[in-house]
C-alpha cells in the first residue's frame, strides 16, 4: 500500500477502530447489566434486538444523509450520536430507555460503517481493494476483540465508568477523520434484490445468510449472559468473548480458501454440522475454562465463516450485473436474522436455562445442514467461479467494495460458457 493511499484511508480506519473499541464492550455489557439486575430474558432479547433493527434501518436510509451533507460531517454526526447513546445508558437504567438508546446506537454505528466503507471504496482502485478490505476487517475485528479484553478492567472502575469510556472513545474517533488528509467520495443509490429474486438465484445463500445472522447476533448479545450464568465474572466473560471473535478473525481466511477448492454447498454443509457438534460439545463436555475457550474459538470461526461462504456461493450463481445488488440483498437478509435472533432465543433461555443458547445453536445448525443437504441433492451448485472474498456484516455500500474484478470476470466467463453451451445444443445435428 502506497504512502499516499495510506494517508487517504488512515483517518477513517483509525476512527472506526477507536469507536468500535467502545461499541464492542458496551454490546456485551448491556446484556450483562440487564441480566444482573434481574430483567427477564424476553426483555433482554427485546433490548438486544433493537440494536440490530437500528443497523438494518440505518443501512437502508443513512446513505441519503451522507450524500446530502458529505462524509466528514456525516461521520462526525454519527460518532457524536453514538457517544451520546453510550453516555445516556450510563445515566439512565431502564430497559425500555435502553431499547431506544440501542436502536439509535445501531442506526448511528451503521452510518459510521457506510462512511468508512464508501471512503475506502473510492480511495483505492480495484487492484487495492482486496488489501484495503483486509485492513478494514483487521480494524473491525481487532477493535471488537480488544474491547472485550478490557471489559473486566473498565467494569471495575464503577457502574458508570464503562459507558463514560465508550462515550469518550466515540467522541475521540472524530479527530482522525477531521484532521488527517481526506477525500470526499460519493455514495450511490442502494437497491438490493427483492427476497423473491434472491430465492430465485440462490436459496442456499439466502438461508445461509439468514441463519448466520441469527447465530452471530446470539453470540454478541446472549453468549455473555450464558457465560455470566455459568459462574464467570465480567473479566472472564470479556476474555472468552475475545476468544470467540479471534476465532472469527483467524479462521475466516483458511475456510474461505478451502471453499475456493471445494463445492461451496459442501463447505456450508460441513460448517453447519461442525457448529452443531461444537454446540453439543459445549453442552456435554466437562466444565473446564480452557476447553470452553477452545470450543468457543472454533465455534466463532465456524459461525462467522458461514456468511462469507454463503455470499461467495451466491456470487457464483449470479449474473455480473446483479452482483452488487445481490450482496446488498443478502446483507439485509442477514440483518433481519440478527434482529429476530434475541427475540427467539432469549425466551428459550428463559424456559430451559442458560444452556438454551447452545440448544438453539444446535437446532439452528442442524436445520441449516438439512437445507444445504437437500439443495445439494436437488440442485448441485457450480464449482467456485471466483476467488473467495472475505466479508464482514456491516452495510450495503460495502457490496461494491467486495465485488472484485475477478468475481465480475468469473461471472462473465460463466455466462459466456452457458451461452456457448446453449448454442451448441441448438445447432443442427448432421
Amino acid at each position: 500500500m502506497s504512502r499516499d493511499l495510506l494517508k487517504l484511508v488512515l483517518g477513517p480506519l483509525l476512527g472506526l477502530f477507536i469507536v468500535c473499541l467502545g461499541n464492542g464492550f458496551v454490546s456485551s455489557l448491556t446484556a450483562l447489566r440487564l441480566d444482573a439486575a434481574g430483567v427477564s430474558d424476553t426483555m433482554i432479547g427485546i433490548v438486544s434486538s433493537s440494536y440490530f433493527v437500528g443497523l438494518a434501518l440505518g443501512a437502508m436510509f443513512s446513505d441519503r444523509l451522507i450524500a446530502r451533507i458529505g462524509h466528514i460531517r456525516a461521520y462526525s454526526s454519527f460518532a457524536s450520536l453514538t457517544a451520546v447513546t453510550f453516555l445516556l445508558q450510563g445515566l439512565v437504567f431502564d430497559p425500555w430507555a435502553w431499547f431506544v438508546f440501542r436502536l439509535i446506537n445501531g442506526w448511528a454505528i451503521v452510518g459510521i460503517f457506510l462512511v468508512v466503507e464508501s471512503w475506502l471504496l473510492l480511495a483505492g482502485d480495484s487492484r487495492m481493494r482486496g488489501r484495503l478490505l483486509a485492513v478494514y476487517m483487521i480494524a473491525l475485528y481487532g477493535s471488537g476483540m480488544l474491547g472485550q479484553l478490557q471489559l473486566g478492567i473498565i467494569n471495575g472502575w464503577g457502574a458508570m465508568a464503562p459507558f463514560m469510556v465508550a462515550g469518550m472513545l466515540g467522541s475521540l474517533s472524530v479527530l482522525p477523520v477531521v484532521i488527517l488528509p481526506r477525500v470526499s467520495p460519493e455514495t450511490g443509490a442502494i437497491e438490493p434484490l427483492t427476497p423473491r429474486d434472491l430465492l430465485r438465484v440462490t436459496p442456499s445463500g439466502v438461508l445461509g445468510c439468514f441463519g448466520s445472522g441469527v447465530a452471530i447476533a446470539a453470540i454478541y448479545t446472549l453468549l455473555p449472559i450464558y457465560l455470566q450464568r455459568v459462574g464467570m465474572d465480567v473479566a472472564e466473560v470479556g476474555q472468552l468473548m475475545a476468544c470467540t471473535i479471534l476465532g472469527a478473525m483467524v479462521l475466516q481466511y483458511p475456510v474461505g480458501r478451502w471453499s475456493d477448492r471445494q463445492n461451496r454447498q459442501v463447505v456450508l454443509l460441513v460448517l453447519s454440522l461442525a457448529c452443531a457438534v461444537l454446540a453439543l460439545a459445549i453442552l456435554w463436555l466437562p466444565d473446564a475454562r480452557w476447553l470452553l475457550a477452545a470450543l468457543l474459538f472454533l465455534l466463532g470461526g465456524g459461525v462467522f465463516a458461514i456468511y462469507p461462504v454463503a455470499v461467495s456461493h451466491s456470487a457464483d450463481r449470479a449474473a455480473s450485473d446483479e452482483l452488487v445488488r445481490l450482496i446488498q440483498g443478502l446483507l439485509l437478509v442477514n440483518s433481519v436474522g440478527a434482529a429476530l435472533s434475541p427475540l427467539v432465543i432469549a425466551p428459550v433461555m428463559n424456559r430451559v436455562g442458560a444452556q438454551g443458547l447452545f440448544w438453539s445453536f444446535l437446532v439452528l445448525n442442524l436445520l441449516l445442514a438439512c437445507v444445504f443437504l437437500w439443495r445439494r441433492s436437488t440442485s448441485p451448485a457450480p464449482l467456485p467461479a471466483a476467488p473467495f472474498e472475505p466479508v464482514v456484516q456491516v452495510s450495503p455500500i460495502g457490496a461494491e467494495f467486495r465485488v472484485s474484478e475477478a468475481m465480475v470476470q468469473a461471472s462473465l466467463d460463466r455466462e459466456q460458457q452457458e451461452e456457448d453451451a446453449s448454442r451448441a445444443d441448438d445447432a443442427p445435428r448432421a
